[in-house]
């Protein structure tokens, strides 16, 4: 590394002041401030030992704030008084990457340029940098010695010592000095730590108070030591619980967004005494089942206090020695736990530091020499397994399934670390000696460089932090939302409920809508559809099309309609499916055509006709249809001796069954069944009845029917009862009803003797038979042999 004096070395000979006694230095235009108090004069002495103090000659009185250097070998040592330095401020952040203020201006002491000993003076203001090289230096606050610096560095390359740094801002309280992150004192009665945070003392929490604080945002979990890790799965874990109080436990669902390999935080459970208080989004709240109607006022439901805001929702519960408060946003949870026990112990490892969070645990109580009891789950240890904290009994089958999502060319992720990195910056410094923004930014820029920022998530990391620091610090950040271009605080998606296959967020123009899931909307992406195919069921056609689907084309589905304007689509409110349908009583403008197999009823789902110059929603055209496919000459077959015969044919889309039976009376109620007994010249009743056509859309025409008793429909033995869908005038006996005028029709002839025609109703009227062949003479009381044949067809009812 390349050190001041190579910069030095660039320095002229004329720039060097030489230092041939005590003097006085005026360094009024940077000044120095020296752990904690800031000064503008050096009081340099060269004899013995080379010193630099800030309040008077060493050695002279008591009370001296001083750096002390080695023994002056030369006898013309020399100062250089420079201004900024862009080289001379890189060094010296290398080395100490903590100091963040910028350089006003240094200066440099040496026995004579180009020498081995030396020491530099940096002012930054506030903070303060000593650089050191060949050399011990030791410095004094008030007269008492506090540090010991030691740079022996040599550079082979440059043939010269290396240049240190070190940090002397510092503070100091009642006349003392301390060090940069020094504990001055200790309260335990108050929990409170006085602590020296570069130039000021400032009262922190400490960790006899047990201060865990855990962020769970988006996929972002940052435990309570810092750690920051993410969720990858869409499952339930286990946030929080501690082993003395297990009736109590904070868990959380995870689900997938835009993409199938994001998880998000999608509700927070408080799972008390075997009950379950949901927390949700949209600022809903269930108690197990049952939804709660919340208030700004607090209710106690089941032992818990609960609240409503526009900024979300809080929950209060008091618990054997801890007291626990919940809010959640939506977003990002934030939970605060506090002891109740009266007399608190310092726990020996300090835990405290700057590590706080939307989702904070704070508790406090008696400490074992052994340590505070530990937290369990994620936030306790976010690096551990996730198979170690997952809840199988409050997850879905196949959550823990990863899925992998080609990455986002339009995701900018330098512009997204850019922006994450405004935690560094001024409003959120004021937060910064009690929240530590560098968990919060890795957490901001690993999300938003692999999701797009939409659903307001550019603001979502600023947010919990400085949600976080109010809850912790009781600092609240001014114009930090105008600086981030952020709205103001409010609830995710207040009052707006999704169902399980959405996720609400932040549209286009501002308000809130409910998306389709990544998984959910897979198979309908892949295909460029809208929603489901046609059902065609009976007289009925239906189209349903995915309500988040059509948010996310900016489609209101309140816009659209069939041919007919009255006939609108139908919402679930449960799972915003929007539903489209016509049936036989009502048409909605179908539009019916016929090829030479079919019978197609078309509609189209399609939005209002505008007149306005301005449409701010797409225009839609979906056509939907259904058709009946005329069978292929099908004829069923029925034996008397069994009472029906029941055939699916399926016409296309629209599946109908057609059913035959033969009964003993005109109003169709008695069966003839296996074992009833047809006497000769008896009456029956043959009924076709079609389920799954409707009438007003389709008719049904029997178009033959005739008595066989061959097996084969195309037999040569056969006598007519039905011919071109009326009865055979040759049979008196035969009389048909309701033939093409429904969805079902009979007829009735009657088993006559066999002379003059043969009577067992197979070759009935065949005037060419000579006399009754052997199986046509039925016994009386003995069951008819015969088979009969019917051909039917579907026609429109117009």
């Amino acid at each position: 590394m390349l050190r001041l004096l190579l910069f030095l070395s660039a320095v002229t000979a004329a720039g060097a002041v030489a230092l041939t006694g005590d003097t006085t230095i005026d360094i009024s235009s940077f000044n120095v401030t020296f752990y904690g108090q800031q000064y503008s004069t050096l009081y340099v002495n060269i004899t013995g030992n080379f010193t630099v103090c800030f309040n008077g000659y060493y050695g002279t009185m008591e009370g001296l704030d001083c750096i002390i250097g080695g023994n002056t070998t030369s006898a013309d040592p020399a100062y250089w008084l420079i201004g900024y330095s862009s080289g001379a401020e890189t060094a010296a952040r290398q080395d100490l990457p903590s100091v963040t203020n910028p350089l006003i201006g240094f200066i440099s002491f040496s026995n004579t340029p180009g020498t081995d000993k030396g020491m530099n003076l940096f002012g930054l203001g506030t903070e303060a940098v000593l650089g050191v090289w060949n050399q011990v230096v030791h410095t004094m606050v008030n007269g008492a010695m506090m540090e010991r610096f030691v740079s022996k560095s040599w550079d082979d390359m440059h043939k010269s010592y290396i240049s240190i740094y070190f940090d002397i801002s510092g503070c100091r309280q009642s006349g003392v000095g301390y060090k940069t992150g020094d504990v001055i004192s200790v309260d335990h009665d108050t929990c409170t730590d006085l602590v020296c945070n570069d130039t000021e003392v400032h009262t922190r929490p400490n960790s006899c108070r047990l201060e865990h604080t855990c962020t769970v945002s988006g996929p972002a979990v940052i435990d309570s030591d810092g750690r920051v890790n993410s969720v990858q799965d869409r499952c339930a874990h286990s946030l929080m619980s501690l082993p003395s109080v297990p009736n109590f436990h904070v868990l959380a669902n995870f689900q997938e967004r835009r993409r199938k390999d994001v998880s998000f935080l999608d509700s927070v459970t408080l799972r008390l005494d075997g009950s379950d208080i949901h927390l949700q989004q949209g600022g809903r709240v269930q108690l197990n089942d049952t939804t709660l109607t919340l208030n700004s006022s607090v209710q106690e439901v089941h032992g818990v206090e609960l609240s409503k805001d526009h900024t979300g929702v809080t929950a209060k519960v008091s618990l054997t020695d801890y007291n626990t408060s919940v809010f959640f946003d939506g977003n990002t949870a934030h939970i605060r736990v506090t002891s109740t026990k009266s007399k608190v112990l310092k726990r020996s490892t300090d835990i405290c530091g700057a590590q706080r969070s939307d989702f904070s645990l704070v508790l406090s109580g008696p400490v074992q020499e052994s340590g505070i009891e530990s937290l369990q789950g994620l936030c306790g240890n976010s690096s551990r397994p996730l198979s170690d904290v997952r809840l199988s009994k409050d997850s879905t089958s196949g959550c823990d399934v990863l899925h992998n999502d080609s990455a986002d060319p339009a995701i900018n992720c330098s512009a997204m670390t850019e922006r994450c990195n405004l935690l560094n910056e001024a409003p959120f410094t004021a937060c910064h000696n009690h929240t530590d923004p560098a968990p919060y930014i890795t957490a901001c820029t690993d999300t938003l460089c692999k999701y797009p920022a939409v659903d307001g998530l550019g603001c979502q990391f600023l947010e919990a932090y400085a949600k976080a620091c109010s809850l912790y610090s009781n600092i609240t950040l001014e114009d930090w939302r105008s600086k981030a271009g952020c709205s103001a605080p409010r609830a995710s998606c207040q009052d707006r409920f999704c169902s399980a296959h959405e996720f609400c967020a932040e549209k286009a123009s501002g308000e809130d809508g409910c998306f389709c899931r990544a998984l959910f909307a897979s198979p309908y992406r892949s295909t460029g559809t809208l929603g489901d195919p046609t059902v065609c069921e009976r007289d009925s056609a239906s189209l349903s099309l995915v309500g988040c689907l059509l948010e996310e084309k900016g489609i209101d589905y309140s816009t659209l309609h069939l041919n007919d304007n009255s006939c609108v689509g139908q919402v679930d409110e449960q799972t915003h499916m929007v539903t489209f349908s016509f049936d036989g009583s009502d048409s909605c403008g179908t539009v019916v055509s016929v090829n030479n197999s079919q019978v197609i009823y078309k509609n189209t789902i399609m939005t209002h006709n505008h007149t306005d110059v301005i449409v701010r929603h797409d225009q839609v055209s979906i056509d939907f249809s259904c058709f009946y496919t005329q069978p292929d000459v099908r004829t069923m077959s029925f034996r008397i001796k069994d009472s029906s015969v029941i055939e699916e044919i399926t016409s296309g889309a629209w599946n109908y069954t057609l059913t035959m039976k033969a009964y003993l009376d005109s109003s169709r109620t008695r069966l003839v069944e296996s074992s009833t007994e047809v006497m000769l010249n008896q009456k029956i009743w043959v009924e076709l009845e079609t389920d799954g056509l409707g009438d007003g859309l389709v008719a049904v025409v029997t178009d033959s029917c005739w008595a066989t008793n061959q097996a084969s429909p195309n037999g040569s033995l056969r006598h007519d009862l039905i011919s071109n869908g009326c009865a055979n005038r040759a049979d008196q006996t035969v009389e048909v009803t309701g033939n093409g005028q429904g969805t079902s029709n009979y007829f009735s002839f009657n088993i006559t003797t066999p002379a003059p025609r043969p009577a067992a109703l197979l070759v009935l009227g065949d005037a060419d038979l000579p006399g009754p062949p052997t199986w046509l003479k039925p016994q009386p009381s003995s069951p008819w042999p015969g088979l009969i044949r019917c051909v039917s067809t579907v026609t429109r009812t117009d």
